[in-house]
């Protein structure tokens, strides 16, 4: 059983702004299970996109997106960010301002 979705994203919050980061939640969806993304950002124009997956054996990690073809610009990142929250009304969206790029997840986090 996971944790209903608006309390993991205040749990998110609170780590990340315990820690000296910037966060907020950009977007609110569903309150009870709606996917999240993570938006961090670095205050240089770049940024990093995190979503969730579920690895071989089941268990949650994150996908860092901006490892890929997305790459970190922080832009491209809203862009995708919009066009997701488009076509799901469930969506949350949280957003982190750190210039470490720390994202705060405690799951593993994979490229």
């Amino acid at each position: 059983m996971e944790l209903r979705t608006d309390i993991w994203a205040a749990a998110l919050l609170r780590r990340a702004q315990a820690h000296g980061a910037s966060a907020v939640i950009a977007r609110k969806g569903d309150a009870h299970a709606g996917a999240v993304l993570v938006k961090v950002s670095t205050l240089d124009g770049r940024a990093r996109l995190f979503a969730p997956a579920r690895d071989g054996a089941g268990e949650k990690i994150w996908l860092d997106l901006s490892s890929g073809p997305l790459g970190d610009s922080e832009t491209q990142i809203e862009a995708v960010c919009a066009k997701r929250a488009a076509g799901d009304p469930d969506l949350w969206i949280v957003d982190i301002e750190d210039r470490q790029g720390r994202h705060f997840l405690t799951e593993p986090v994979a490229p």
